[in-house]
């Protein structure tokens, strides 16, 4: 079914089982006190699920080359011997794992951080002092060493973080390296440091070791590379023993959406095209590539050689061995949502998945037999009861599973229509399937009914949230207001003037429907973010085009400060971002006077003011659904409530999965 993607790979020396490399992802447990347990636990069940090779998350080669202060670092042999419990897991499974070596250079969040140059990143809190050139001899050392202890815990490769904007990127790009000695200058003598680490590396580990280069083949920012300076230096890594060209996509302080759920499906596949035919080894593909159908697609089409994917294995580790069983119905496919992955890193906790919960905790959280059967509801089938009525039944346990509308889904079912989030489509797919493969009984248009949930062993309410009511006056009964859901799920014209009453994520996904342009493809979304698909320009970037949308749009909220950002850590730049191209007016500091045919009527920096909207919009949070709440103490300890149900505040999908998995878990 997928037999370009499934087709193994001959390296010479070896042998990769399929044209799937799960790409690096650092998930927080690198530090922890038992993280390489951990670490170990997770990566077998890739391993387990059929991936060709596994990459690692980033460990530093010294100590000036680590992200924090409390990095994990990969210098020493008691690392290599640490070590031996990861390479020993995957390896008892067929897989084959490669470590990532990152020196972090001026991205380093610490004192000590060092650079081609001294020049402070606008990500980072701390200047890099300029490294002397005895200082990166010992650098190109400190990698060689790491990639030597890497094979004597028994990796099957090694992978250069030469992307992304790390420390080998800022030595190639005349952004970040103003020297003038052997090591700046001319872009041959910036793309030397590289070139070292790979004579190098390779001279240490001999022939028969896989060395991947995470190669930046379109660094998105100002300065950046060219497509000449990317060719020259993918023909001398090649050169230098390099066995696998790896790519990467935009830096980390650049200001284009490259991995979010915005980003269209394959979006940058073109940029590994180019470079391909210019170099004879294999050339591995990335980002926003999440399904085996896209995947195939890619390779079929001769783009690359492999691809990789990277949170698509936190989604779900089984992917590739479902493609290859011919179930790819049952891949509970990434989102592309980042909200518990990248954001809890960034937070300083452990990675994990939205849609997957035991991403990340294999070792502490598994799915087995339950003890003893019992007969169990589930009242609502949105994303907390689908996730805890699926897992029941895998247990062995007879669940309902009890929805009111005629069809499952809940508040994903709005969020798919977003534009940008159509993803959220296939986990409402994954979890249509999962209850049948699992056996739930689904009743549809069904009202739970207080007598009948007595007479179950466990009654779980899953019933989400509904708009949470404002208190505005003439609001109550007005044509000129519409409530987000009934907006979404109907689809109501709004005319040409509207005005959004909070600015939350839900605010922020509302404005961001009603000013998306039609018919948007691939080469407009490009466009829209400034990406120079010719490459003609350094750093595959010209200047931001506006979008504006033919629609006024105002997006308010009564707190003062910044607006339009949404929830997301990582992604609520980007929303603020697409917003303002749009030439949406966001507001801040807003009291709301009242409601009348000629608007709404707002108090502003102490002055009243009319917003002459066509249409108003109230997107100012949720409550929850809690069905016969008086009567509960009926059903006594039975009862459990999750999701949205429990808490309403602001949508939160990972933890209405996360507790929905957890509490079927323990029952």
């Amino acid at each position: 079914m997928y037999p370009n993607l499934l087709k193994p790979l001959d390296l010479g020396f070896t042998q990769l089982r399929n044209r799937v490399l799960m790409g690096s992802m650092h998930t927080g447990l690198e530090e922890h006190k038992e993280g390489l347990d951990k670490l170990a636990a997770f990566y077998e069940e890739r391993a387990k699920g059929g991936v060709g090779l596994i990459v690692t998350g980033g460990f530093s080669p010294n100590l000036r080359g680590r992200l924090h202060p409390l990095s994990a670092e990969f210098s020493k042999p008691k690392h290599a011997q640490a070590h031996k419990v990861v390479t020993e897991a995957v390896h008892r499974h067929g897989g084959k794992i490669a470590l990532q070596i990152l020196h972090a250079g001026r991205y380093a969040m610490h004192p000590f951080a060092q650079s081609a140059s001294s020049i402070k990143a606008p990500i980072s809190r701390f200047a890099p002092s300029e490294m002397s050139s005895r200082q990166i001899r010992n650098t190109i050392e400190a990698f060689s060493n790491s990639a030597s202890l890497a094979q004597l815990a028994g990796y099957d490769g090694v992978e250069i973080m030469g992307s992304e904007g790390y420390l080998i990127n800022q030595f190639l790009c005349k952004r970040t390296n103003m020297r003038y000695d052997e090591w700046g200058g001319s872009y041959k003598k910036r793309m030397r440091f590289p070139i070292e680490i790979v004579k190098s590396m390779r001279k240490a580990v001999g022939k028969e070791f896989i060395i991947i280069f995470r190669l930046s083949m379109l660094d998105l920012v100002e300065q950046g590379s060219t497509f000449e300076d990317v060719v020259e230096l993918a023909k001398a890594l090649e050169s230098a023993g390099v066995t696998i060209i790896n790519t990467g996509i935009g830096w980390h302080e650049a200001r284009v959406p490259t991995i979010a759920t915005q980003v269209p499906r394959g979006a940058f596949t073109w940029v590994t095209e180019k470079v391909k035919p210019y170099v004879s080894i294999p050339v591995v593909t990335c980002n926003r590539i999440n399904t085996p159908e896209e995947a195939e697609k890619i390779l079929a089409s001769g783009q690359a050689d492999m691809v990789s994917m990277a949170r698509p294995f936190l989604a779900d580790p089984y992917f590739v061995q479902k493609a290859q069983q011919e179930k790819s119905q049952l891949i509970n496919t990434c989102i592309g949502c980042n909200q518990a992955c990248l954001d809890n890193v960034f937070k300083g906790k452990a990675a994990s998945c939205l849609v997957n919960p035991l991403a990340c905790r294999e070792a502490e959280l598994k799915v087995e037999q339950a003890a003893q059967s019992k007969t169990i509801a589930v009242v609502g089938a949105g994303p907390a009861g689908l996730a805890c009525a699926t897992t029941l039944a895998q247990r062995g346990h007879r669940v309902d599973l009890i929805e009111r509308n005629d069809r499952i889904g809940g508040q994903f079912r709005l969020a798919m229509q977003i534009p940008g989030k159509e993803e959220f489509r296939e986990t409402i797919r994954y979890f249509a399937n999962r209850i049948d493969e699992t056996g739930v009984n689904l009743l549809l248009d069904t009202e739970a009914d207080l007598e009948q949930l007595e007479e179950y062993d466990e009654v779980i309410l899953a019933t989400g949230v509904e708009p949470r009511k404002v208190s505005i006056d003439g609001l109550e009964g007005s044509d000129k207001v519409i409530d987000y859901q009934t907006l979404i799920r109907d689809k109501t014209d709004v005319g040409n003037k509207v005005a959004i009453i909070g600015a939350g994520g839900i605010g922020v996904d509302v404005a961001s429907m009603l000013t998306e342009p039609q018919g948007h493809n691939l080469d407009d979304w490009l466009h829209d973010w400034g990406i120079d698909k010719e490459m003609e320009q350094p750093g595959g970037l010209y200047p931001f085009p506006d979008s504006v949308s033919d629609k006024t749009v105002w997006l308010l909220q009564r707190r003062k400060g910044r607006v339009g950002k949404g929830p997301g850590k990582t992604t609520g730049w980007i929303h603020k971002r697409t917003l303002e191209k749009r030439g949406v007016n966001l507001v801040g500091g807003v009291s709301y006077n009242k409601v009348d045919s000629d608007g709404l009527h707002i108090t502003l920096g102490g002055k009243q003011q009319l917003l002459d909207a066509d249409k108003i919009i109230v997107c100012a949070g949720q409550e929850s659904v809690r069905p016969f709440e008086n009567q509960w103490t009926e059903l006594g300890e039975k009862l459990h409530v999750i999701g949205g149900a429990d808490y309403a505040g602001e949508l939160d999908a990972v933890r209405a999965i996360k507790q929905g998995v957890e509490l079927a878990l323990k029952l």
